[in-house]
C-alpha cells in the first residue's frame, strides 16, 4: 500500500516518451508506481506510432491506476514525446523515465532531496545496462565499460558532483520551461543539448551515483549499430550548433574510424605494415573485452568485442557522416519557447 502523500514533498511528474515499447512498459510503470516516495505523484505516456502492442499496454495501465495517463505523440519523435508531457503535467518536479528503464525503488526520493540539497537545476545518476540474452550481456558490458564508453560517469559510474549531463534527469519545472524545453529538431542528443543550454544559463546539472536506472540495450547488432550511429550524428549537430561544446572524448571514435580506414587503404595497396592499425584495434578491444565480461557466459564474453566494435565505428561513421544541412535545419529552426503555455 502507498503511503499517505506528505504535504512537505514536492509533487512529482513522471514523463515517458514511448514507442514500440510492448516489451518492457508495464515493468517501466511498474517501477514508477511502486517508488518509495510520499509525495504526491503523477505519470504521463506520451504515445507514439507504434506498430506493437504499446498503446494497449498503456491503455491498460490508465484503467488500472488513475495516476497515469497519456497524451499523443503523432510524430513518434522523442523530443516531441517530452516537451508533449511536460505540457500536460503539473508538478513542480518533473522526472523523465523511458519504456525500457527500470527506476531502481528510492530513485525519485533520492532525486528530490539532492535537488534540494544542491540547488541543481537537473540531477541524475548511472545508465546501469542489464541484459536478458547472451548478446544484451554483452552490449551491457561494452556500456558499462571505460573501453566501450570512456570516462562517461553516468555509464561507469565515478563521484557525484557537477556534469555536463546525466541519463534521463530529474528537473525543476521552472529550468524546462525557461529553456522551453527540449529542442524538437534533435532526434538524438536532446537531452546533451538540453543540459547545455540549462548551463549555459548558469543552472547547475548534478551527477550522483547514489541514482540509478535499470537500461535494456539493443537487441541486435543492427539496432545497436543504428542507436550508435544516430548518436554520433547528432552529437556532431550539438557541437556545430553550439560551439566549443566538443571534448576529446566524442572526438575518439572518429579519428578510430579514419585510422583504421586509412590502415587498411594502406595495407591492401601498399605495404602490410597498413594493417598494424586495424589488427592493434582489435587486439585492444579483444583484451579491453576480458575485465569487461567478468562473470557473464562464455558466450556473452565473445560477444563484447563485436559490440565494441560496433559501438566505436558506428558512432565514429555517424560522426564523420553527420550532414551539415542538420545543424543548419536546427539553427533555422530557433522559436521562443514551447512549454510557456504548460498546464
Amino acid at each position: 500500500m502507498n503511503a499517505k502523500p506528505d504535504v512537505q514533498l514536492p509533487a512529482v511528474s513522471v514523463i515517458m516518451p514511448v514507442l514500440n515499447e510492448e516489451r518492457h512498459l508495464r515493468g517501466a510503470v511498474q517501477a514508477i508506481l511502486a517508488q518509495e516516495y510520499a509525495g504526491e505523484m503523477e505519470v504521463v505516456i506520451a504515445i507514439g506510432p507504434s506498430t506493437d502492442r504499446t498503446d494497449e499496454i498503456a491503455a491498460q495501465l490508465v484503467a488500472e491506476d488513475p495516476r497515469v495517463h497519456t497524451v499523443p505523440n503523432p510524430t513518434g519523435r522523442t523530443p516531441a514525446a517530452l516537451n508533449a508531457a511536460i505540457k500536460a503535467s503539473r508538478h513542480p518536479i518533473v522526472v523523465r523515465v523511458d519504456g525500457h528503464g527500470m527506476l531502481s525503488p528510492n530513485y525519485i526520493a533520492t532525486a528530490v532531496r539532492l535537488l534540494e540539497e544542491t540547488g541543481a537545476q537537473n540531477v541524475g545518476g548511472i545508465m546501469h545496462a542489464e541484459g536478458e540474452n547472451d548478446w544484451e550481456h554483452a552490449v551491457a558490458a561494452a556500456m558499462t565499460s571505460k573501453i566501450g564508453v570512456g570516462n562517461a560517469a553516468f555509464h561507469t559510474g565515478g563521484q557525484a558532483g557537477p556534469a555536463e549531463t546525466v541519463y534521463l534527469g530529474v528537473f525543476r519545472r521552472e529550468a524546462l520551461e525557461r529553456q522551453g524545453g527540449y529542442n524538437e529538431e534533435f532526434i538524438r542528443a536532446q537531452d546533451w543539448e538540453l543540459n547545455f543550454r540549462i548551463r549555459e544559463a548558469g543552472g547547475l546539472i548534478w551527477f550522483s551515483p547514489e541514482l540509478r536506472v535499470s537500461y535494456r540495450p539493443r537487441p541486435s547488432v543492427r539496432a545497436l549499430a543504428k542507436q550508435y550511429k544516430d548518436y554520433g550524428r547528432w552529437r556532431h549537430v550539438v557541437a556545430r550548433y553550439h560551439e566549443g561544446s566538443i571534448n576529446l572524448r566524442y572526438l575518439a571514435p572518429p579519428t578510430a574510424v579514419c585510422a583504421i580506414a586509412a590502415g587498411i587503404v594502406v595495407g591492401a595497396a601498399l605495404t602490410p605494415l597498413g594493417f598494424v592499425i586495424p589488427g592493434g584495434y582489435l587486439a585492444a578491444i579483444a583484451a579491453g573485452s576480458l575485465p569487461a565480461g567478468s562473470g557473464l557466459p562464455a558466450k556473452a564474453r565473445l560477444q563484447i568485442p563485436v559490440a565494441l566494435a560496433t559501438m566505436h565505428m558506428s558512432w565514429g561513421f555517424g560522426f564523420l557522416t553527420s550532414p551539415k544541412a542538420l545543424a543548419r535545419k536546427v539553427i533555422a529552426s530557433r522559436r521562443p519557447p514551447v512549454l510557456s503555455d504548460a498546464r
